[in-house]
C-alpha cells in the first residue's frame, strides 16, 4: 500500500479547527479539509487508467432472487444490482475516509455550515436509454426512495426540510438538522428514471420493470433464479470522465446462483465463475491446491485494509424474551468459546472482534473512559449498560473444550435474570417456562453453521434449549425484514468515516421500522446522541471521541457475540484477471472489485 496505517492515524487525528467553507461551486467535497485529488485530476489513485476493456466476470451468489429492483423493501434481489446498474450525484473516494467527487454533478456548493447543498447537473448526463438525467429525474428519484423505497433510504428524506430546482440544471437541497455529513451523502442515491415508472406502482416486486440504468452497465438478459447478466454500455456517457478512467472495464458480467457455498466453490474449481472471497484463513491455506491452482490458473491474492473491523457474529432480538435481560446476553456471550471455536474453525488464525470499531484509530480505547469521550457518556450514565464509563472487554477462555469458569459465570448471571436450572437440568423462570430460543441461519452458510455446533453444546450444558432453524434465502430475508427471530448472524461493515448510516443500524426511530438494520432492536437515547456528537462535530478530534464513545455503548450493551475478524481481504481469482499496485485505504470492497479489475487474456 502507498500509505502506512500510522499515516492514515495521523490523518484522521491530526485535522482539526472549522470545517472551511465552499466559496464557490468545487468538484469534490470533503468531510474534514479539502479533497485530496485537484480539479484536474486525471483518474482515481487507485484505478488503472489504461486498463484494457473487455471479457467476462462470473461472480456466484447463492440461493435465489425473484426481482431486478434492488431499490424497495419487499422481493429477493441480486445484491450487486444496486451497486452496478446506477450512478450518483456524486461518487465516493475509496481512498480517502470520506470525500465525494462529482459524478452526474458537475459541482458542488455548499454553505459554512452545511446546512445546505446544491449540485450543477452535468449537460451531457444521460440514461442508458439516450434521454437526458434532468433535475425532475433527481427529485423525483429522492422523493420515491424516501417515502417507498428502501429503508435504507427512508432517513435521509426525513432530514431534508427542502429539496427545489434552483436552475435548468441545478437542485438545492436544505436540511432540518445540525448534521454536516448531510451535504455528503444526500449526493449518494441513485438517481432513476422518473418517466419509467409513470402508471407504475413502484414499490411492487417482480421482472415486470427491469429499472434503466445510468451506469456503465446495462441488465442484458436474466433466467429467474439463475442468473443475471449485464453488458457495458458501448454509449456509457460518463466513460471518458476522470472519475470513471479505469473503471467498468468488463464487457460482461454475469451473476450466477448455486444451492449452497460448497456448490459455489466446486463450480469456481471447475473454472465456472472468476473469483472467490475466501473468509476463512484455516480454509485459504488448506483448500486451494486444486488442479487449476497447481497449473497456475488459479491465484491467490491478500489484500490489506485500514478500515475498523466492524461487527460479524451473532445478534441477539432484544425485541424478545429473554434477550431483553443484559444480563442473559451477559451469559450467552460468556459461554461462547470463542478460543476454542477459532482454533477448530480457522485454525487460530484470524483475530476476534473486540468492538464495532476495532483495528481502527475510531476503535474504543481499554480502561475507563476519559477526557471527551467520557464528557459525552455522562449524561446518559443511568441508561448506559455496566462496563461503558467503567471499561469493558468481552469474555476469554482458557481455550480448553469445557470453558468451565465462564461457564460457571454464565450459569450465576441466569441464576440472577431469574433462570435457576432445575432438578432435570433445564432452566425455567418464575411462571416455569424453560429459557428458550431458536437460531436463525441461512442456507449454504457453513462457517455459521459449525460455528452454531460447537456453541449448542454449551448451551445445553447450561440447560438451555436452543433449537437452529436453517432457512433458504427467500425465507430468511422475509423473517429478518419482520425480526422474526430470536438469534441470527449479523455483519455490518463500518468504514472511517461512520455517520447517519449509523442511525439506521442501532438507532431508535430504525428500531421498530421493518426492513431497518437495526436487527438488536436496541433503543438507546444515548445511542443516538453519540451520532449526532459525530455529526456535528467540526473537528476530527470531536468525531473521533463520538464514535469512540459509540463504540463503548454498543459493545458493552452486549447485543451480539462478536467472531472473528476478517482483517484482510483473502481472493482467490482467475489468473487473467488483475488489479493495480496502489490500493484504496478501503481495500476490498464491491468499489474496488470487480470495478478497477480488468482482464488479461495473457494472464
Amino acid at each position: 500500500m502507498r500509505r502506512a496505517g500510522g499515516a492514515l492515524a495521523g490523518a484522521i487525528l491530526g485535522l482539526s479547527g472549522v470545517i472551511p467553507a465552499m466559496a464557490e461551486p468545487s468538484h469534490g467535497l470533503a468531510m474534514y479539509g479539502e479533497p485530496e485529488l485537484p480539479a484536474d485530476f486525471s483518474h482515481l489513485p487507485y484505478a488503472n487508467p489504461d486498463a484494457p476493456k473487455g471479457g467476462t466476470f462470473v461472480t456466484g451468489n447463492t440461493g435465489g432472487f425473484d426481482s431486478l429492483n434492488p431499490y424497495i423493501i419487499r422481493g429477493n434481489v441480486p445484491w450487486q444490482l444496486r451497486f452496478m446498474t446506477v450512478d450518483s450525484l456524486v461518487y465516493r473516494s475509496q481512498d480517502e475516509p470520506f470525500t465525494v467527487y462529482g459524478m452526474i454533478a458537475e459541482s458542488i456548493e455548499t454553505g459554512p455550515e452545511r446546512d445546505w447543498v446544491e449540485f450543477t447537473l452535468r449537460e451531457e448526463a444521460r440514461f442508458s436509454d439516450g434521454s437526458p438525467i434532468t433535475v425532475e429525474d433527481v427529485m423525483w428519484s429522492y422523493e420515491t426512495l424516501g417515502t417507498q423505497g428502501n429503508a435504507r433510504y427512508l432517513g435521509l428524506w426525513g432530514l431534508i426540510e427542502k429539496m427545489e430546482k434552483t436552475g435548468p440544471r441545478s437542485v438545492r437541497f436544505t436540511f432540518n438538522s445540525d448534521d454536516r455529513e448531510l451535504a455528503l451523502i444526500v449526493g449518494l442515491r441513485p438517481i432513476l428514471k422518473k418517466a419509467q415508472w409513470e402508471g407504475i406502482e413502484f414499490d411492487q416486486p417482480g421482472f415486470d420493470v427491469i429499472p434503466i440504468t445510468s451506469s456503465p452497465y446495462v441488465v442484458d438478459s436474466y433466467e429467474a433464479g439463475r442468473n443475471v447478466v449485464l453488458k457495458r454500455d458501448p454509449d456509457y456517457w460518463a466513460k471518458d470522465l476522470p472519475i470513471k478512467r479505469g473503471i467498468a472495464n468488463f464487457d460482461e458480467l454475469r451473476i450466477e446462483f448455486f444451492g449452497d457455498q460448497n456448490v459455489l466453490f466446486e463450480a469456481f474449481k471447475a473454472g465456472e465463475i472468476s473469483f472467490v472471497r475466501e473468509f476463512n484463513a484455516e480454509k485459504w491455506d488448506r483448500d486451494y491446491d486444486f488442479p487449476a491452482a497447481q497449473a497456475g490458473e488459479i491465484v491467490k491474492s491478500e489484500i490489506s485494509s485500514e478500515r475498523p473491523s466492524g461487527i460479524t457474529g451473532f445478534v441477539m432480538n432484544t425485541r424478545r424474551a429473554p434477550f431483553d435481560d443484559i444480563r442473559v446476553r451477559d451469559a450467552l456471550l460468556h459461554a461462547f468459546n470463542f478460543e476454542y471455536i477459532n482454533e477448530a474453525i480457522t485454525g487460530g488464525k484470524q483475530p476476534r472482534i473486540t468492538s464495532y470499531f476495532s483495528h481502527s484509530v475510531l476503535g474504543m480505547k481499554d480502561g475507563p473512559a476519559e477526557g471527551r469521550v467520557k464528557e459525552l457518556l455522562a449524561p446518559f450514565s443511568d441508561v448506559l449498560a455496566p462496563g461503558a464509563l467503567d471499561g469493558y472487554t468481552l469474555p476469554v477462555s482458557d481455550g480448553s473444550t469445557r470453558n468451565r469458569a465462564n461457564i460457571v459465570a454464565a450459569a450465576e448471571l441466569l441464576n440472577d435474570a431469574g433462570w435457576p436450572a432445575g432438578d432435570d437440568g433445564i432452566r425455567r423462570n418464575a411462571a416455569g417456562e424453560a429459557l428458550s430460543f431458536e437460531i436463525l441461519l441461512r442456507q449454504g452458510d457453513q462457517i455459521n453453521q459449525s460455528i452454531i455446533d460447537i456453541y449448542m453444546d454449551a448451551l445445553e450444558r447450561l440447560g438451555i434449549e436452543a433449537s437452529v432453524n436453517v432457512v433458504d434465502n427467500a425465507q430468511y430475508t422475509s423473517r429478518i425484514e419482520t425480526f422474526d427471530f430470536d438469534m441470527t448472524d449479523i455483519r455490518r461493515q463500518v468504514s472511517l468515516s461512520p455517520g447517519n448510516e449509523q442511525k439506521l443500524y442501532w438507532g431508535v426511530e430504525s428500531a421498530d421500522q421493518n426492513g431497518s438494520r437495526n436487527l438488536m432492536g436496541v433503543k438507546n437515547p444515548a445511542i443516538d446522541a453519540m451520532v449526532d456528537a459525530m455529526l456535528a462535530s467540526r473537528s476530527s478530534e470531536d468525531f473521533t471521541a463520538a464514535v469512540r464513545a459509540l463504540d463503548r455503548i454498543l459493545t458493552s450493551g452486549r447485543y451480539v457475540i462478536p467472531i472473528f475478524m476478517y482483517d484482510k481481504g483473502r481472493i482467490a481469482h482467475d489468473a487473467k484477471l488483475k488489479y493495480p499496485e496502489e490500493l484504496p485505504i478501503y481495500g476490498d470492497g464491491v468499489y474496488w472489485l470487480p470495478e478497477v479489475w480488468w482482464m488479461d487474456p495473457e494472464g
